[in-house]
């Protein structure tokens, strides 16, 4: 049997509680327990009549936690009486009803698109609470045009269309428009009609919402409705039979990345169906915040609608054309973007689709610029311990993460390597800032030797992510800087993970006034939604590669979709959102919350250092605070609580023993501070 339906209209006062009122007095008399929900009410006493009805005394803030004088948009009510409708206290109220009743009626507010706040909407709530829609409709003129795109609405949204009902509102005998209404309507939206509803003058007169305690009145209003049909509920049988075969699926034939599949196989899958703002839902409906942003990559929110429509529109123009000898119009649009607001001095653009492949660009083209500049024994580069750069061959040799790497050594090209800053666990057992950057001295002495063969020095800015969220001291990358153009070596600041606003300036080598000569971007680039990357350089290394077409120096690497249309587009519309919305501006105080609720964790024992840039942190955890013990890889420490925080509504990944945390920028306060206690009580109980 179903469990519950949400009752929504194509319009207000349509009748809605009429019909929630008939399936309430339905249900009693064939003895199924049924609860009552009315998320918000805009004047009225809907949520006080259908409790009546129900015959139950729950509490009316869990009935109907939110209730509003005026009857205006939800939105514009609860503005005015300065209250704020949350989406978490509805669906919580939700699943105490769920825990209580055989079954719940859920009566909206207007229709699918009433705002409950600005950026949220009844269909959105409907999505939230996983639940199929009766919609009721006039009968008379005008409503084929509002219930088909009420059903137009529901099925853009995932939504299930239990079926409709349609409620006669003037007095009269049916004419032939009123007959022929709920045949096209169920014709044309392929949905099902639940029963033609007569008019009752009692409850058209004023105050006539009174009539419905009448139970003989609901009675007869529920006989023409087709309640069998609405209870039926083929959809749970059919789920389960198909998250059964997903999950068997995802065991046995995805082989995920980074992931052990012994291991992975005998656990239950976390499969993920859909997303809204910070939150994912998966396949058995649960929903999670995303304190990751679905690795390091959704910026705005899931399904951000500026974005989800710029897309839609390119579809509509074309998806795909190559770059190879061509341009496409996104691609140029989104270079002149890009060097608009990258550090000064860059000014070229070379697209491919990931951070790996952005990087491995930037190693080709600056071992190709000293060809070209002839200078042929600058060939080597030098990186960092513990960097992460990708997996491709060329970014795993410059990569520093023995776990990741030193299984591939045969297949890299050697590099000079340098101890990268780790302030916590210092290799000089010095401390910051009484050590004045002594760690720099070995990339100098590196520098000063080999600097006529090396071509290019790369750098993660400010902070080394994969690492574990190793937070650069202030001054380190400047210096950097210095000593590459003291020694005539190209930087390469790879931003892939560091980029769009995640450090709280746009790009990180912003905080210490660097420019590099050249730019590694992906990522957060499209805002989470499609693979693009960019490999930006400056005019001097571009103008390196021209010459005659007998000269050969053509810049020989390109992929298929190089500057993919629909991703450029939701590049962007990222961008525009950045900018329409203020977001490094407003991120600044949420940064500010961000860094003293951390402080919270300095209290836990088994918390060693609290890392954060921005809105990139990192937790190392230890067993031993004072002595900084680490745990053992097999104790599996970060990956406990991170599961520990999964069963709590929360999605986190470990970096060894650092627990991460990168929540999109859109991330309010408050769930901000539901993200940070549920990390705090999954460490606290899971390593106690």
């Amino acid at each position: 049997m179903r469990r519950a339906v949400f009752v929504t209209g194509t319009d207000t006062e349509i009748g809605k509680t009429v019909i929630s009122a008939a399936i309430i007095q339905a249900l009693k008399k064939t003895g199924v327990t049924c609860g009552v929900l009315k998320p918000v009410q805009c004047g009225g006493n809907d949520a006080k009549i259908l409790r009546e009805i129900a015959s139950i005394k729950d509490l009316p803030n869990i009935i109907n936690p939110y209730s509003f004088n005026k009857p205006l948009s939800p939105h514009l009510a609860a503005k005015l009486e300065k209250k704020n409708i949350k989406e978490d206290v509805i669906y919580q109220n939700y699943q105490i009803l769920k825990d209580k009743y055989q079954f719940i009626v859920v009566e909206g507010a207007g229709g699918l698109l009433v705002p409950l706040k600005e950026s949220f909407l009844m269909a959105d709530l409907i999505k939230r609470l996983d639940l199929g829609v009766i919609i009721v409709a006039r009968i008379g003129l005008g409503t084929i045009n509002h219930s088909l795109l009420t059903i137009e609405i529901a099925k853009k949204y995932g939504i299930e269309i239990v079926g409709i009902i349609f409620n006669q509102c003037q007095e009269g005998d049916l004419d032939i428009c009123q007959k022929d209404n709920p045949l096209i309507i169920s014709k044309l939206g392929k949905v099902k009609s639940l029963g033609i509803i007569p008019y009752y003058a009692t409850l058209n007169k004023k105050n006539g919402y009174k009539e419905l305690t009448n139970e003989r009145l609901l009675e007869e209003i529920a006989a023409k409705i087709d309640l069998q049909y609405i209870l039926k509920e083929e959809r749970i049988e059919q789920r389960e039979e198909r998250n059964k075969f997903l999950k068997e699926a995802d065991r046995n034939i995805v082989w995920h990345p980074f992931t052990q599949m012994k291991d992975y196989k005998k656990q239950e899958p976390l499969i993920i169906e859909e997303g809204k703002g910070c939150y994912l839902k998966d396949i058995d409906g649960s929903w999670y915040l995303d304190g990751i942003s679905s690795l390091w990559v959704n910026v705005h929110g899931h399904r951000k609608e500026e974005i989800d429509n710029a897309l839609k529109q390119q579809i509509d123009r074309i998806s795909h054309s190559t770059l190879l000898g061509f341009g496409n119009i996104p691609s140029i649009e989104l270079a002149k973007k890009l060097i608009e607001i990258v550090p000064s001095g860059l000014s070229n653009v070379f697209y491919s689709d990931s951070g790996s492949t952005a990087v491995e660009i930037a190693l080709k083209i600056a071992f190709q610029y000293w060809q070209h500049k002839n200078k042929k024994k600058k060939t080597k580069f030098v990186n960092f311990v513990n960097a992460y750069h990708g997996d491709t061959i060329g970014s795993v040799s410059v990569g520093g993460i023995d776990l990741f790497h030193k299984i591939f050594a045969p297949f890299l090209f050697n590099t000079f390597k340098v101890k990268a800053p780790y302030c916590y666990r210092c290799h000089l057992n010095l401390t910051y800032p009484a050590c004045q950057l002594k760690c720099l001295q070995e990339l100098e002495d590196i520098l000063a030797k080999h600097h006529e063969e090396i071509a290019a020095l790369i750098v993660e800015p400010t902070v080394q992510g994969a690492a574990g969220m190793l937070v650069q001291p202030e001054g380190y990358l400047k210096n950097i800087r210095i000593l590459t153009k003291k020694y005539q070596v190209l930087l390469i600041a790879d931003e892939v993970a560091t980029g769009f606003g995640r450090t709280g300036k746009m790009f990180a080598c912003e905080w210490e006034g660097v420019s590099p000569d050249v730019l590694c971007l992906a990522k957060s680039i499209t805002a989470g939604y499609l693979p693009l990357a960019a490999t930006i350089t400056s005019e001097e290394i571009f103008e390196a590669f021209l010459g005659e077409y007998k000269e050969q120096k053509t810049f020989f690497h390109g992929h298929t979709y190089t500057g993919n249309p629909l991703a450029c587009i939701a590049a962007l519309a990222n961008l525009e959102i950045f900018k329409r919305e203020e977001v490094l501006e407003r991120l600044k105080d949420k940064i500010k919350f961000l860094s003293e609720e951390l402080e919270n964790f300095n209290f836990l024992n088994q918390v060693g250092e609290i890392r954060q840039k921005g809105f990139m942190v990192g937790i190392e955890l230890v067993k031993d605070k004072k002595l900084k013990i680490a745990y053992e890889w097999e104790e599996r420490a970060g990956i406990r609580v991170c599961n520990a925080a999964r069963k709590r509504g929360v999605i986190l990944r470990p970096l060894g023993n650092v627990v991460v945390i990168i929540p999109p920028l859109s991330i309010t306060k408050e769930e901000l501070r539901s993200l940070l206690n549920m990390t705090y009580l999954s460490i606290k109980e899971e390593l106690v």
